[in-house]
């Protein structure tokens, strides 16, 4: 685990550096909106495709998701519940509230999820991540994490059918409706084409890692105490309540420990757009994603340890 987080270090401070001098005079924010893009519309599908459809795809696989939907709603209730109790004594608003909420609750289970549970578990790994993000993580952003964010910001309503065109606009999820199509009817695709897909998906992992680098910044903030409670919950409470409920639904061994190191991901950094797009405080959405993105690196070890992973 040391070694593949320091790998992952190591190229986060690429992006890092790479946002700090610009070389060729590329724009660092310009560079991962177009990675970003890539990623979700081409790379990730091809990988969902690659990956899901010549998996082995057993009953536990589906107690994945099952987890995630309890371990993302208790986390969403509790820190809903925290910060409406302690928005006094932290001096903070609304604005500051659903930023802080969001955070404690939704993980980077995908953008660095993948490449830490893939160096782990191999093939496996993969579909752990993409059968906690994009059955669970994601429908659970947009159906209910979204609408609350609106509650707290000034961005408008943010109703159910809004929701459900967010997620069917998403095409990682068409890629693994299509991975799962192919794995239960017994298709199997075209050497080349498998090969190529399997090309396009390994470089999600990288990029994505990158990609985290340039995303980092530490903006001032007004309310930096105020993100303490959300770094425990997020960092401890959730992989807690994802160990427990994976393990009460009958989950033991890889899929447990999957179901933890997701769980204990760093706040996701996709948090950022959230708040832009409901007018939350984003400075205080980026100071929590490089704290939470920091203190990670020491954090996960400690989950994997726990759960029992490699």
């Amino acid at each position: 685990m040391q070694e593949t987080l320091l790998s992952f270090g190591l190229i986060i401070l690429a992006g890092v550096a790479f946002k700090a001098l610009k070389p060729g005079g590329l724009d660092a924010d310009t560079l991962r909106n177009a990675i970003n893009g890539a990623v979700l519309n081409l790379f990730l599908p091809a990988l969902c495709i690659s990956g899901i459809s010549l998996a082995e795809i057993h009953r536990e696989t589906f107690l994945i998701p099952a987890t995630a939907w309890i371990t993302t709603l208790l986390a969403l209730a509790v820190s809903a519940g925290v910060y409406a109790l302690a928005s006094k004594a932290l001096r903070i608003g609304s604005a500051e509230q659903g930023v802080l909420v969001i955070a404690a609750a939704f993980g980077n289970v995908t953008y660095l999820g993948l490449p830490v549970l893939s160096a782990l578990f191999g093939r496996a790994g993969v579909k752990y991540v993409l059968f906690f993000d994009l059955l669970a993580t994601t429908p659970v952003l947009w159906l209910v994490g979204a609408p609350l964010a609106a509650r707290y910001g000034s961005g408008g309503k943010f109703g159910p059918t809004a929701s459900l065109k967010t997620i069917l606009s998403l095409p990682p999820i068409w890629g693994i409706a299509a991975g799962l199509a192919l794995n239960a009817s017994g298709v199997i695709l075209p050497a080349f084409i498998q090969k190529a897909l399997e090309m396009l998906g390994g470089l999600v992992a990288p990029l994505m890692v990158f990609s985290i680098g340039l995303a980092l910044t530490i903006p001032p903030v007004r309310h930096s105490c105020a993100v303490v409670p959300a770094l425990v919950m997020k960092l401890a409470m959730v992989p807690f309540i994802a160990f427990t409920s994976a393990h009460l639904l009958g989950l033991r061994g890889e899929p447990l420990a999957a179901c933890v190191l997701e769980g204990a991901m760093p706040t996701m950094v996709l948090s950022l757009l959230i708040a832009a797009r409901f007018r939350l405080d984003v400075s205080l959405a980026a100071f929590i994603v490089v704290v939470s993105t920091a203190l990670a690196f020491f954090t996960l070890p400690l989950a994997a340890a726990v759960a029992g992973s490699p």
